[in-house]
């Protein structure tokens, strides 16, 4: 088998900057990226034979850990029917009653394949719902690479350094708004000036895309009144909080409801999936109940739906609250051995996901995730990867575990973490 080197050498040849996702590509950590074989629970192994302890976990989704068995023969027996019909079949409804049973916010659903298909749809719901064309994001914000979105984005656009928006036409751009993520008063002034004109406000409940930021108390509150006292929309993009924070995601965590909701990632147990939902009223505009045109020839496939109802039903009755305590202990330790380097860390923490900032101010928004120190999360993440532990090449992503994490994982990690040398 070719090393990763030489088939990323090889990649490069025939598809864009050798990968198929930017952040893949490690240019901000100054390497190439590793190309992997097979995962298992915690674990993944390179082709070269080399094992790594994931925390990326495919970016969130895989909360039950790597080829989970009962996932597995869920989808393997959904595959053995038939891999996609283009039309109905029972997984989808099974599917669509699991969220509407387990996510507050939502009455009704519809299946995509993508995140990003998932808020491109919702703000065209929300949009057809309330007749107006604005929509407020938040700086830092990462909503999928929908063109009125990717303006002011985190995630792969700061790691690479992107600006956001060449490809999208001005008047496209010029319909979105931009608020400081936690600023409630900014989104005041805003709806001040502009509240008759916004359709939503799409915001992540908990920031994933800038390194994992909570929101600041009253924060999500204060969005849902000001969408109330304007007639918008509110729009949670939970496509990483969706089943990972809480079984019903963000919203149940901290009891504010949305109007729309976006999920992703979990709800196909690994496979590419996405869903948008939400009030009934609203997702009644949704075609052919409503007149808002919607469409997608694979969307509820039939295995990427089995795989996702098994993994639901597991985390059903997972003990989220044990991993999350685990998570911090695990985290708190981890941000203290760097300290000992005679570094500066800051830890956000929640649920199983964290980010450790390298800086001395605590981290609010985008802004502030920008002053954690590069060359000290390369550094960081370069020797973290030679001792096999495996992390996002980007600080503004999140760092995840899973309830396949065991203690000798941490205690691998920590005395990794140990070994570090600024």
């Amino acid at each position: 088998m070719p090393s990763s080197r030489e088939l990323f050498q090889r990649a490069n040849a025939v598809i864009p900057g050798g990968v198929n996702s930017p952040v893949r590509a490690c240019r901000s950590v100054d390497t190439y990226p590793l190309f992997i074989d097979r995962g298992a629970g915690s674990r993944m192994v390179s082709v070269e034979g080399e094992e790594y302890i994931d925390f990326v976990m495919s970016w969130g989704p895989l909360l039950l850990g790597h080829s989970h068995p009962e996932v597995l023969a869920a989808a393997k027996k959904a595959a053995d029917k038939g891999s996609s019909f283009g039309a109905p079949c029972l997984p989808e409804l099974e599917m669509a009653e699991a969220i509407v049973h387990a996510v507050p916010g939502v009455d009704m659903v519809r299946m995509v394949n993508s995140g990003t298909e998932a808020t491109m749809s919702a703000l065209r719901v929300a949009r057809a719902a309330t007749g107006r064309n604005k929509v407020l994001k938040f700086i830092g914000c990462y909503h999928g690479h929908v063109d009125s979105l990717l303006a002011q984005a985190g995630s792969g656009l700061a790691t690479l350094s992107i600006p956001g928006t060449p490809g999208v036409p001005p008047e496209t751009a010029q319909q979105t708004l931009q608020a400081p993520f936690n600023d409630i008063s900014a989104v005041r002034d805003i709806f001040r000036e502009h509240g008759q004109d916004i359709a939503a406000v799409i915001v992540e409940p908990a920031a994933g895309n800038m390194g994992l930021v909570p929101p600041q108390d009253g924060f999500l509150a204060g969005l849902r009144s000001l969408c109330d006292e304007h007639g918008s929309l509110l729009v949670f993009d939970e496509v990483i909080t969706g089943f990972r924070l809480a079984f019903g995601g963000a919203q149940e965590h901290f009891g504010v409801l949305p109007d729309l909701t976006c999920l992703g990632k979990i709800i196909g147990g690994g496979y590419p999936v996405g869903a948008f939902g939400g009030k009934r009223e609203v997702m009644e505009h949704v075609a052919p109940c409503g007149s808002m045109y919607q469409a997608g020839t694979l969307a509820g496939n039939p295995v990427a739906m089995a795989a996702g109802l098994k993994t639901l039903e597991i985390l059903s009755k997972s003990d989220y609250a044990g991993l999350a305590e685990r998570t911090r202990g695990f985290a708190t330790e981890l941000a203290s051995r760097i300290e000992s380097k005679g570094v500066s860390v800051k830890l956000n923490c929640l649920g199983s996901v964290f980010t450790l900032f390298f800086t001395g101010d605590r981290v609010t928004d985008f802004e502030s995730a920008k002053r954690s120190d590069q060359t000290l999360f390369q550094s960081y993440y370069s020797q973290m990867r030679q001792q096999g532990i495996y992390l996002a090449p980007s600080n503004f992503e999140g760092t995840f575990t899973s309830f396949a994490h065991t203690e000798e994982d941490f205690e691998r990690t920590l005395e990794a973490a140990s070994n570090l040398r600024f």
